[in-house]
């Protein structure tokens, strides 16, 4: 499960977003790209998120968690953490499985934006009708 290191791995995915986490063991420190947490996600709703999955573990500061996130916005590049942090720790503790499952966090997001159609405005707004 883990390398030589005691780091975990997991790959989470999120519209266009693409999260490689690594869990090593530490003091709960938490790095996106190379910066803080709080530094790269600036709302809260997106940091709670992230956290999420620790919070699910009987020690939620046992682990250090490093991720390298490319592709999307603020919002799937957190949803694509959530996951790899979730796949890790399912890694790493495989007795907190079926609670991550139940919460929702092992399981891939599948909504993608739809394409863009001719003779449309959008995906499916029209252009606007002009009687006369």
């Amino acid at each position: 499960m883990a390398d030589t290191t005691g780091t975990i791995w997991g790959v989470g995915r999120r519209k266009e977003a693409v999260a490689r986490v690594r869990l090593k063991p530490g003091a709960g420190v938490m790095a996106v790209n190379g910066r803080k947490l709080e530094e790269y996600f600036h709302r809260g709703r997106e940091q709670q998120a992230v956290k999420a999955p620790l919070q699910l573990s009987p020690t939620p500061g046992k682990y250090d968690v490093l991720a390298n996130i490319n592709g999307g916005g603020p919002t799937g590049q957190a949803g694509a953490m959530v996951m790899g942090i979730a796949r890790a720790l399912a890694k790493a503790e495989p007795e907190l499985a079926p609670k991550l499952r139940a919460q929702g966090f092992l399981t891939r997001d599948s909504r993608m934006v739809e394409r863009k159609k001719y003779g449309r405005r959008k995906a499916r707004r029209s252009f606007q009708y002009s009687k006369r």
